[in-house]
């Protein structure tokens, strides 16, 4: 990075901090501070909901992905739009009658005590997890390709978030994500731009299309019903809506950026926008990924995208066989240009690519030999490569800003929302009546807390596969049960406190054996979790009812 990038970088994260703490520095009560007074518009709840969603890790990990799985991780998102709908009818309307900080206050008022400290914890567990990575994710990258200092990109990132949502509250998280989210709209279509403009004369946006249909980047459905894949149609539409309305529904970290709406229409619009955007968005972010990897087509890229992996190799005695390797690797990707270039037969390109896929594989097998400690993923690393590489000086330090931005405004939203869960749900619940100043402060205090947690997992995190893989992994183990306790709630009236109590923990044991052995994908955890808590509750009260009559 040069200096102007320098410059535009730290620009652009002071004005989205020093704007959330002047706009949003006092706080008479604790309405004020984790609803934001109720003022949020329609735009702003749309916003806030996306910017929650969109992680440093969509922006380093989804086009990653889509540069070597092609297109297909989109069928995720498939059922979102529905689980929008499901929300908006059947609870925010709830939510905002009962007037609730949270959405676990509601299952006490359905249920009892036990059931809502239970599910308030499940959320604590596996959002605590998660707020640590969506700071790990961008300070592990960019640390390995600009060579900064981990700990301090850990420290930095959430040092930044813990000051303006302690002071700012949930007001200051909504006003700074509506300018993240600009800053993350305007970095990609700019990079979707450059990577356009560096094809080579002649390979236009159709051509780039063509080879990227061909090399099997464009397909996007996969209608089999294999449980153990992780992306098809039916997972997408099944696991993913189950996923998502648990996400949206009963995850207080988004639960709380439309509880701060003006009303229930502005909630519900709000979340509607979310659903109607949030499809065409991961279908843009991976098609740039997919763009990448045409754009790589053409100019010669790194045997691995992990630098820390290629500087591990040359320290021990298999460096002789990489650099042989390196040497054919490129002499395979000119070939491989040059077929395309000059429109050769397909089976030729065919086999070309899969020569040059067969010597990354065998490059990675080259790594874990010398090195087996050194993770040989490079998925999270092509787009930063490409974005250092060949975007100009202050772009590069923009899309930087971009990265930054989106891990400082989920990180603040599940921040905002575990010190909120802490504060309601356990404190406040346990603790008695207080004054409206003193839990403003003890929710600060735990903002502080959290936010220091987050950062003490970020700095003992460790890369896994594939980051935004991981983020959902960790959600899909929970989601399911604390879905089933909510439509239990809201749809199933005849069943009661203890019975759903019993059924969640034993669903969530369930799930977790599951996931241990490893029997399904990831996805379908959320249906199965939920099922299993909703039909093992409906059990235990059949047994309850017959006991006693």
């Amino acid at each position: 990075m040069e200096l102007f990038d320098w410059i535009v970088l730290i620009i652009t994260l002071t004005i989205i901090v020093l704007f959330g703490i002047w706009k949003n520095n006092s706080h008479k009560n604790i309405h004020e501070y984790l609803k934001g007074g109720n003022e949020a518009r329609w735009w702003t709840v749309g916003l806030s909901v996306m910017a929650t969603q969109a992680s440093a890790i969509t922006f380093l990990s989804t086009p990653g992905q889509a540069y070597h799985d092609g297109m297909g991780f989109v069928q995720f998102y498939f059922g979102l739009p529905f689980a929008m709908f499901v929300v908006c009818l059947f609870f925010i309307p709830i939510y905002h009658k009962l007037k609730v900080y949270t959405a676990y206050e509601f299952l006490e008022n359905r249920f009892d005590i036990r059931v809502r400290t239970l599910t308030a914890i499940l959320f604590l567990l596996q959002r605590g997890l998660a707020s640590g990575i969506t700071i790990y994710a961008p300070a592990i990258i960019l640390s390995v390709v600009l060579g900064w200092n981990l700990k301090l990109m850990v420290i930095l990132v959430g040092s930044l978030v813990i000051t303006y949502t302690l002071i700012g509250g949930t007001k200051a998280v909504n006003v700074t994500q509506k300018q993240q989210m600009f800053i993350i709209f305007l970095g990609i279509f700019i990079a979707f731009g450059y990577i356009i403009k560096g094809f080579p004369e002649g390979i236009s946006f159709s051509d780039a299309l063509q080879i990227a249909g061909k090399a099997g980047k464009l397909e996007v459905l996969d209608f089999s019903f294999d449980l153990r894949s992780r992306y098809t149609f039916w997972s997408g539409l099944t696991g993913g809506f189950f996923l998502a309305l648990s996400y949206f529904g009963t995850d207080q970290s988004q639960v709380q950026r439309y509880l701060s709406g003006k009303s229930l229409k502005e909630s519900q619009i709000g979340l509607v926008m979310n659903g109607l955007l949030k499809v065409p968005m991961q279908f843009f972010i991976l098609l740039i990924g997919v763009m990448v990897f045409v754009f790589y087509q053409f100019e010669s890229a790194p045997l691995n995208f992990n630098p820390k992996a290629i500087a591990s190799i040359k320290k021990t005695e298999e460096l002789a066989a990489f650099k042989t390797l390196e040497i054919e690797n490129l002499k395979t990707q000119q070939e491989l240009k040059n077929a395309l270039i000059n429109r050769s037969n397909q089976d030729e390109i065919k086999f070309l690519r899969k020569k040059e896929l067969d010597q990354r594989n065998k490059a990675k097998t080259i790594i874990r030999m010398a090195v087996p400690e050194q993770e040989t993923n490079d998925k999270d690393y092509v787009f930063i490569s490409f974005i250092l590489n060949n975007l100009p000086s202050g772009l590069i330090g923009l899309l930087i800003a971009v990265i930054f931005s989106a891990a400082m405004s989920s990180t603040a939203s599940e921040l905002n929302a575990l010190a909120t869960t802490t504060t309601i749900d356990l404190y406040k619940r346990n603790i008695g009546p207080k004054s409206e100043l003193h839990y403003v402060n003890v929710s600060k205090v735990f903002t502080l807390c959290w936010g220091l947690l987050a950062i003490f997992f970020a700095s003992i995190g460790n890369l896994f596969e594939n980051l935004i893989q991981l983020i959902n992994i960790i959600g899909s183990v929970f989601y399911g049960t604390i879905l089933g306790i909510f439509l239990v709630a809201i749809f199933i009236k005849s069943i009661k406190a203890k019975a759903v109590f019993w059924s969640a923990v034993v669903s969530e044991s369930i799930v977790i054996f599951i996931f241990v052995q490893d029997l399904v994908s990831f996805l379908w955890l959320n249906l199965i979790g939920a099922l299993l808590t909703v039909i093992i509750s409906r059990l235990f009260q059949k047994l309850h009812d017959k006991k006693y009559t």
